[in-house]
């Protein structure tokens, strides 16, 4: 007599949640640019194992190669897991150097979420900056077209797509050609200086 294959296997066993680490740890690091948001890479690119030699901490979420500014990494995956996914629409708050000068309408379009490729994007907080915030040298520094004029805009999403904030001005005529996150949740870069942490208490 032929058996049920679903019954001589038996349930399926439930997969055990990660326990919590004894002692959760939260840093706040300002990524440099052209640095990998993890702390290997075969092609010996930049990563975070220059900056940070804390055992056990890995990136809650992404800042691209290209980009600068605050990074958080923990060891505890519930906490890494409420910050880095979407679905909790942490806000994260970018400075963007732009080409161009950005008309009210052009940020009008950002704040009401513009058409990508891959979907609209949500309403976002968008605003010009009457001064170029104070800001460190990039190294090596941005290269500007002497013909075109450069603003800065500080743009807050709630949502984490690839290269998001560099599409969505790219989609409105307004090429971002430098970018710094400032801010995520209600943590800030502050003082930071580029490859430098602190740690502040793990918790959200």
């Amino acid at each position: 007599m032929s058996r049920n294959p679903r019954s001589a296997s038996g349930p399926r066993p439930r997969r055990q949640a990660k326990a919590p680490p004894a002692a959760p740890r939260l840093l706040l690091l300002n990524k440099p640019f052209d640095v990998l948001t993890q702390f290997a890479d075969a092609d010996g690119r930049a990563t975070l194992k220059a900056y940070v030699a804390v055992p056990g901490v890995y990136p809650a979420g992404r800042l691209d190669r290209d980009s600068e500014g605050l990074l958080l990494l923990t060891n505890d995956g519930q906490l890494q897991a409420r910050i880095a996914d979407p679905k909790h629409k942490l806000a994260k708050t970018y400075w963007a150097q732009v080409e161009g000068t950005p008309s009210e309408e052009q940020l009008q379009r950002l704040r009401q979420g513009v058409e990508l490729n891959d979907g609209p994007t949500l309403p976002a907080e968008a605003r010009l900056l009457a001064e170029p915030p104070v800001l460190w040298e990039r190294d090596p520094p941005v290269r500007f077209r002497k013909s075109v004029p450069t603003a800065w805009v500080e743009l807050t999403i709630r949502e984490g797509r690839n290269r998001q904030v560099r599409r969505m001005t790219a989609a409105v005529g307004l090429p971002t050609l430098r970018l710094v996150r400032v801010r995520i949740g209600p943590w800030s870069l502050a003082d930071l200086a580029p490859g430098e942490w602190r740690e502040v208490p793990a918790r959200l």
